[in-house]
């Protein structure tokens, strides 16, 4: 864990030393917007047994986890806030780093604040597996959109107990996925996402850095991510490597998963 910290604290000193903004603290005056009303976007209620098997927890969990999302959440929108962000990537070294578990936390607390609505899309066409957490199995997903099979607005679902979150899952495995997602079409999908919703924070799981090139493709079209290790399982020269490759894209900050520390109650 010590090897991982020391990475995390690295990275920060460097990204520091780069000529990262200070953040700004989030407005005052800010007002709740009204519920919404969905007309084109699929409602589902995903099943409790398996947002529970896959260590997703429904907004207002007095979670010991949930408390650490809501922290991060609100450490997210400083900095995105703070440079007028609306598109993050999350993103890992390795596989089973915890990447999309705390996409999908991050993006239900998020949406949670009630001064924003959250858009979830899952670009890991390697191993798409976002509608899977939520017990979801898809008519269409955004490879469709991406074929030309499919509109846009057939692939948006609404899971119930998340307010003000949809999500845009992957059905299957996309071949040639990084050529896709950089190419004239993936550029037109993140464009039109963009302009139908230009309040809303859109967030993108995406492969593992280190294991394919899609997250590099992709990053000219994001303008911030937030990158995710997994303690005893994240190696430190992967982190770096890991870093090193994004250093174009600014990144909102880095998530130790699994930590095994604990902090005392209030």
């Amino acid at each position: 864990m010590d090897r991982i910290r020391k990475a995390l604290d690295l990275a920060r000193l460097e990204r520091a030393q780069g000529g990262e903004r200070a953040v700004q603290n989030e407005p005052l005056g800010k007002t709740p917007t009204t519920a919404i009303v969905y007309s084109r976007t699929r409602i589902f209620k995903p099943p409790a047994e398996v947002l529970e098997r896959n260590r997703i927890m429904l907004p207002g969990s007095e979670d010991p986890a949930a408390a650490a999302f809501r922290m991060l959440r609100t450490q997210v929108l400083q900095r995105m806030d703070a440079n007028g962000w609306r598109s993050l990537a999350i993103l890992s070294p390795a596989a089973a780093d915890g990447k999309t578990t705390s996409a999908v936390n991050l993006a239900g607390s998020l949406a949670n604040d009630r001064l924003h609505t959250v858009l979830l899309v899952d670009f890991d066409f390697h191993r798409p597996t976002l509608a899977a957490r939520f017990g979801l199995t898809p008519e269409f997903g955004v490879d469709d959109v991406l074929s030309g099979h499919a509109a846009l607005e057939d692939c948006l679902y609404h899971p119930e107990g998340f307010d003000r979150l949809v999500i845009l899952p992957a059905r299957a495995v996309l071949p040639n996925s990084s050529e896709v997602l950089a190419g004239p079409r993936g550029r037109e999908v993140v464009a039109e996402l963009r302009a139908r919703y230009p309040e809303r924070i859109i967030i993108f799981d995406l492969p593992p850095v280190l294991v394919a090139d899609d997250a590099l493709s992709f990053i000219p079209l994001v303008e911030c991510g937030l990158v995710v290790a997994a303690e005893g399982r994240t190696r430190r020269n992967d982190l770096v490597r890991t870093i090193e490759l994004l250093s174009k894209l600014p990144l909102v900050g880095t998530v130790l998963n699994r930590a095994t520390d604990t902090t005392s109650s209030y």
